[in-house]
């Protein structure tokens, strides 16, 4: 059977809508990235989405944006893909994805990439379906412009305690800033105050085939071991399943036991394994 690596077109995208039909907590990234396009005023190009056709047929895919994604890749898809990523070198800060595709992945294009800074090797991906049993906090809110000022720092500090760097360094801070503007306008982030001191946020970062993945959890360091995080986490939980989509999940790092234990007493149960390539 003649086979082919191509950048999707307009006439495969009903077939991407069913490899993420068979998964949509496992492929919300692609849903997220095809339900951008549908929001352009422009005709969708999809140079970033990479195909691996059979017959004509699409088997599997590979996003090739900031982060590169496996979706439902095959070992000979993963052998094409790889050989692609290899020729053109790399582009991307991170490999993400279901850990046996990522892994292997990984160890198809290591030679040519060089050394990662990071292999987070087991990541529990968890979802929950209906509100939790738990108390709600109800002092947890949507975030909106005026808490600004406060979330940037808190943004910056938990992605730089999570991913090792600081998002605002080579010159990233001003779009950092956007990103985080257009998550607290899209009522995808997600605060709480005590007082006048901002001790709790979170955001949703992809939302895509009725799946809302969390991201970005933090808790400020002199309030945690309080009891915040599983009262804010249910409230956050509520107003997703609310107003975002019917599946609220997110992934975590199995070492993290104190996030591990916060979202099983939320109700989250794993679902799921993903892997994370981080490179400098």
């Amino acid at each position: 059977m003649a086979h082919e690596i191509r950048a999707l077109d307009v006439q495969s995208i009903d077939q991407v809508r069913n490899l993420i039909d068979q998964d949509p907590i496992r492929h919300c990234f692609l849903a997220a990235r095809l339900e951008q396009s549908k929001q352009s005023r422009f005709r969708p190009s999809y140079p970033d989405l990479l195909g691996y056709f059979d017959d004509g047929k699409l088997k599997s895919l590979l996003m090739t944006g900031a982060n590169i994604v496996p979706v439902n890749t095959s070992l000979i898809a993963r052998q094409e893909f790889a050989a692609v990523l290899a020729k053109n070198g790399r582009r991307s800060s991170s490999i993400v994805g279901p850990v046996e595709e990522v892994a292997d992945l990984w160890s198809k294009v290591s030679d040519s990439w060089g050394p990662a800074r990071e292999v987070r090797a087991n990541q529990p991906v968890m979802a929950l379906r209906q509100n939790s049993s738990r108390d709600i906090d109800h002092e947890v809110r949507y975030a909106n412009n005026s808490d600004l000022e406060d979330l940037m720092p808190a943004c910056i500090a938990m992605f730089t305690e999570e991913v090792g760097i600081s998002p605002t360094s080579n010159g990233g801070g001003g779009a950092y800033r956007n990103r985080i503007s257009e998550l607290v306008s899209g009522r995808r982030s997600f605060v709480k105050y005590i007082g006048t001191e901002l001790v709790f946020k979170a955001e949703v970062g992809t939302v895509g085939a009725g799946v809302a993945q969390i991201q970005g959890v933090w808790v400020k360091p002199e309030f945690r071991g309080q009891g915040i995080s599983v009262p804010a986490m249910a409230a956050v939980v509520k107003l997703v399943l609310a107003d975002l989509a019917p599946v609220v999940s997110l992934y975590v790092n199995d070492y993290n036991e104190v996030a591990l234990n916060t979202y099983r007493s939320v109700g989250f149960e794993h679902v799921d394994t993903f892997a994370t390539i981080l490179f400098d």
